[in-house]
């Protein structure tokens, strides 16, 4: 009697998962969230960054003194 109750709620347990990450998959919302919440954030980290300007680089320096400094 006790083992068909632990099959049962671990078979709703699977059941409820499976609708779970089908409702994931078919209203995309890994992707909506990727595009809505991680991107801007992304965006706004990156285009903050402090970045050195390639102008003001010698001609005759080679890239890898230019990186290592």
């Amino acid at each position: 009697m006790k083992a068909k109750k632990i099959i049962k709620r671990t078979l709703g347990l699977a059941a409820a998962a499976y609708a779970g990450l089908f409702c994931v998959f078919y209203f995309d919302l890994d992707g909506k969230l990727l595009y809505y919440v991680v991107e801007p954030f992304m965006k706004n980290h990156f285009d903050n960054m402090e970045r050195r300007d390639p102008h003001t680089v010698p001609y005759d320096m080679l890239d890898s003194e230019y990186m290592d400094k």
